[in-house]
This record gives C-alpha cells, sequence and structure tokens, in this order.
C-alpha cells in the first residue's frame, strides 16, 4: 500500500550550485500544498555536510570539492557521482507527523523496491552495519539502503517544521537522464496512489534571498 495518496513528481531541468539547491527545497517545505517529489543535479563539485556536522572534518575527508550545509541531519555526502532527491510533505499529510525513523523507513523501503526493480540488490539496513562515519556511505544506520556486504547505497537527512516534512536523499547510483526519469516515475507510483510530473518555477527573488541568508553564508557553514 502507498504511503501518500496524491504526489507530484518534478524532475527539475536545471542543475544548481549548491547554496541555491538547497534554497529551492526550502522553497518548496514552505509553499507545497501537496507532497512533492523532486529529482536534481548539482552545478559544479559539491558535497553537503548535515546539521550538526563538523565542516572541518568535511574538508578533510572529501577534498577538492565545494561545500553546503544541509537543513537536514544526516553525515557528509559527495554529489559528484550520485542521485539526488528531495521529498516534501505538509504538515496535513499524515507520514509528515510519524516518527523520524518511521518515515525514514517507509520512504526508504519504496526507494528499495524501485532500485530493485532496476535490478540493483539492495535492502533496507537493520543497524548491524553500523559504522560511526562521518561520511554518509560508510556509515549505513538503520533504515539506510546497503547492497551486497552491507556497502550503503542510500541514505537521507530529515527535517520537520510547522510546514511539514523535508526528506533529503541521496543514492551512490549516479545514472543518465532515461534511467534517472524512469527511476523517478517508479519510485512516484511506489509512493503514491496517483501521481503527476509537473515544472514548478520557484521566484528568482525568494531563492536568493533564502541563499544569501542562510545556505551561501560563510558563518552558516562554518558554524560547525
Amino acid at each position: 500500500m502507498q504511503i501518500l495518496r496524491k504526489l507530484r513528481l518534478w524532475i527539475d531541468p536545471v542543475k544548481r550550485p549548491g547554496p541555491e539547491a538547497m534554497a529551492v527545497d526550502e522553497w518548496l517545505l514552505e509553499t507545497a500544498t501537496e507532497p512533492v517529489l523532486r529529482v536534481y543535479g548539482w552545478d559544479g563539485d559539491w558535497a553537503s555536510v548535515g546539521y550538526f556536522g563538523k565542516i572541518t572534518e568535511a574538508r578533510t575527508a572529501i577534498p577538492g570539492v565545494c561545500w553546503v550545509r544541509r537543513w537536514t541531519g544526516g553525515g557528509m555526502v559527495d554529489h559528484r557521482a550520485d542521485w539526488t532527491y528531495t521529498l516534501v510533505l505538509p504538515h496535513s499529510e499524515k507520514l509528515a507527523n510519524e516518527r523520524g525513523a518511521e518515515s525514514y523507513r517507509r520512504i526508504h523501503a519504496a526507494l528499495a523496491e524501485a532500485l530493485v526493480a532496476e535490478g540493483i540488490d539492495v535492502r533496507l539496513s537493520t543497524g548491524e552495519e553500523v559504522t560511526g562515519s562521518a561520511l554518509c556511505f560508510e556509515n549505513p544506520v538503520n533504515h539506510d539502503l546497503v547492497g551486497r556486504g552491507g556497502v550503503k547505497l542510500a541514505g537521507a537527512g530529515q527535517r520537520r517544521t510547522r510546514h511539514g516534512l523535508l526528506h533529503q536523499g541521496s543514492a551512490a547510483l549516479a545514472c543518465g537522464d532515461s534511467i534517472s526519469r524512469n527511476r523517478s516515475a517508479v519510485l512516484a507510483g511506489l509512493l503514491a496512489d496517483s501521481w503527476a510530473a509537473v515544472d514548478l518555477l520557484p521566484d528568482a527573488q525568494v531563492l536568493a534571498a533564502k541563499t544569501a541568508a542562510r545556505y551561501a553564508d560563510s558563518h552558516w557553514l562554518e558554524k560547525r
């Protein structure tokens, strides 16, 4: 049984630098009246660190990239060769009000099914593979997705606000546009009873303001 009744799928055609990409997600969280699945790419060599992560450790662990701090939790993620998506659920959605572990599990269960449909050997982690590493894909926690040998293939970070749930996910399974579109559609169908592809156009001034106020601000990046 799908976890949502309706869903809008937005395959964002614009590759954006890290700060702007994060601002788009925040904009979605504040404005979406229905669940939205956004799939997107990055403009340049970017990595992200979770809200509570230490930027000095991040720079040492993944050198040679530009960094952005997410509004969600989780570890360090190298976005140079991943498949990145965001799921935004308004506060009116039941799943947005469930415990974090349960929403994390149910969203990742749908993603696992989508990847299995591609022929990828993947399963939900039971947490037994946890390493404690700050590198996201070296530390599979409970309900992450792992492949053969317990290698982590997908993880995410979440944040809840009065607007709803922001789930920012990454899979270490980079792919071309055709496979990405198919993966996005399959995942949308597994998440919701009905879904429709949409083209969204964030307000440029709003994005610029959010980018400057938070994600492109050196104080935000260097806060830990």
